[in-house]
């Protein structure tokens, strides 16, 4: 019974061993992805802004600046990728919507985004845009990969239609969440103007016929959870500028836009309630299971080995029986 008992927990911990490397190495990478119907919103605020009056075109300050940002996962559209792509795709229709402190509109930048659902890699598809303009994404753009690395990274920046990278500048906590901090910095560069004006009879067209150009340039911040690939926090120093041009009246540049921007205090509660929740499934299949998994199988190996010693040790010699004296005869 005691052999019957050891091969069955040998064959348990064998079963345990193997399926704590298969847990972390084969079966993480395949089921952690980005659901393709995610969705998910943000606002930052630029405080005590520069904003430029389209009526004046002059650059005034004011007291706030609004920019709003949401991602919607197209599942359908997704799907159909999928089919020639032969890898998980999310397909993100973003929009970027900024407002002046009057609640009117300053721009409006539509975006896809497509990408590998497991390591965020761009997917290069039909549709693949920012504001109308076709692209070809290089780098990560909005999230980094899981178990994102101590190192540099590609990162897209929308307004230029350019990657740059985007640097490792070390460990932080980040109210109570440890992660990694990086920051790119984008020079000033020429970029296009928005398809929508904030003004109605302005188009991009009528502004290039002036001779005026647009100028960014911008220093990103985000924190990132290393696990989970998802940024807590983020920050710009942003500034835009027009320049030249008989739109200006002769000026050689005016400030469009200039501003700190931040994330929203009740959007970074949420966000970071979020991510600990999120990195807690990354945990359990890179670490908790794993880890969990060998060490069960170490003590059931440890366990049918002693019953195995047991099975093997030699039985106790039998006691005899005792037996009455035979009377002597003479």
């Amino acid at each position: 019974m005691r052999r019957k008992s050891s091969l069955v927990l040998l064959a348990l911990a064998v079963l345990f061993a193997a399926l704590s490397p298969l847990v972390r190495w084969y079966a993480f990478p395949r089921l952690a992805k980005i659901p393709a119907n995610q969705y998910q919103d943000m606002v930052l605020e630029a405080k005590d802004a520069t904003l430029l009056d389209y009526g004046t075109m002059k650059a005034k300050k004011v007291p706030k600046v609004t920019i709003v940002q949401t991602l919607k996962g197209n599942v359908e559209a997704s799907e159909k990728i999928e089919e020639t792509a032969g890898k998980d795709v999310v397909v993100w229709d973003g929009l970027s919507y900024v407002q002046g402190p009057d609640g009117k509109m300053v721009s409006r930048i539509p975006e896809r985004y497509i990408f590998d659902a497991h390591t965020q890699e761009p997917v290069h598809a039909t549709g693949e845009m920012v504001d109308g303009d076709p692209v070809r994404r290089e780098g990560i753009e909005f999230k980094w990969p899981f178990l994102t690395e101590k190192r540099d990274y590609e990162y897209f920046d929308a307004q230029a239609r350019i990657t740059a990278p985007i640097h490792y500048k070390g460990t932080q906590d980040f109210r109570g969440v440890e992660v990694y901090y990086f920051e790119q910095t984008i020079p000033w560069t020429k970029v296009p103007f928005p398809k929508t004006m904030p003004v109605a009879g302005i188009t991009p067209e009528s502004v290039a016929e002036t001779g005026t150009t647009r100028w960014y340039t911008t220093v990103r911040k985000f924190w990132v959870e290393p696990l989970t690939g998802a940024p807590v926090y983020g920050e710009e120093i942003h500034k835009e500028e027009l320049r030249g041009g008989t739109l200006l009246g002769g000026r050689e540049k005016v400030t469009a836009f200039a501003g700190h921007v931040k994330m929203r205090e009740d959007y970074i509660e949420h966000t970071v309630d979020l991510v600990k929740s999120n990195r807690t499934l990354v945990l359990l299949m890179t670490s908790y299971l794993p880890w969990g998994f060998l060490v069960l199988g170490v003590l059931l190996l440890s366990l049918s080995l002693y019953l195995e010693a047991r099975a093997r040790r030699p039985a106790d010699p039998a006691p005899t029986d005792a037996t009455e004296p035979e009377p002597v005869t003479a």
